[in-house]
């Protein structure tokens, strides 16, 4: 399993997992869902105390990982 922290605009926005199963799961830091309830990183993913999983990398994430 890997994690990356996820930043927007150098704000801690959530953590995205690669689980040993290959899946991936993004999940908004619980303090910018309360801080930024209606802001987005992507329109696929508005902020939400929910998780986002997926069998492959959310495109948003695609390009800026190298």
């Amino acid at each position: 399993m890997r994690e990356a922290i996820v930043k927007y605009n150098n704000i801690k926005a959530g953590i995205l997992t690669e689980e040993n199963s290959g899946k991936y799961v993004f999940v908004y830091d619980e303090m910018y869902v309360q801080t930024y309830p209606k802001q987005f990183s992507t329109f696929k993913l508005p902020v939400t105390t929910r998780s986002y999983r997926g069998k492959r990398l959310f495109p948003f994430f695609d390009g800026p990982i190298t």
